[in-house]
């Protein structure tokens, strides 16, 4: 007769059971990460059967990593996201440019007067502006 292969999800419980001695040595966020750890492992009972490895624990490891690749990737595509949208303009803030047309008056001309001065004035505040930043 064959041999009787217990179900993936028995051989993890195993596993957890004989890793508790390890995690009642640990600080108490530590346990539930290691809990965590396992939990992950038990997404991939389906992948654990079908591989049916003489070291199950293999099969546990690798279901960890890919849960974890699967964070990391996700994180990754989120920071290239938010750096796109660091590096494209902002709707709500227009080019400099647009900025300092809509500041200067209707009456600037570039005759030497008091409303050129004026003008001047409005120039010297947007610069400062662009220091600052």
């Amino acid at each position: 007769m064959g041999r009787t292969v217990l179900p993936f999800s028995r051989v993890l419980e195993q596993e957890v059971q004989e890793w508790r001695k390890f995690r009642r040595g640990l600080r108490k966020e530590d346990q539930q990460f290691l809990d965590r750890l396992f939990e992950e492992a038990r997404l991939h009972v389906q992948a654990g059967v079908y591989a049916s490895r003489p070291w199950p624990f293999e099969t546990i490891l690798i279901s960890i990593l890919l849960e974890h690749e699967k964070a990391l990737a996700e994180l990754r595509s989120k920071i290239r996201a938010l750096e796109e949208q660091k590096s494209e303009p902002s709707f709500f803030s227009p080019p400099l440019e647009t900025v300092s047309q809509s500041l200067k008056p209707a009456n600037c001309h570039s005759e030497r007067s008091e409303e050129s001065d004026n003008c001047n004035v409005l120039k010297i505040r947007d610069s400062s502006a662009d220091a600052s930043e």
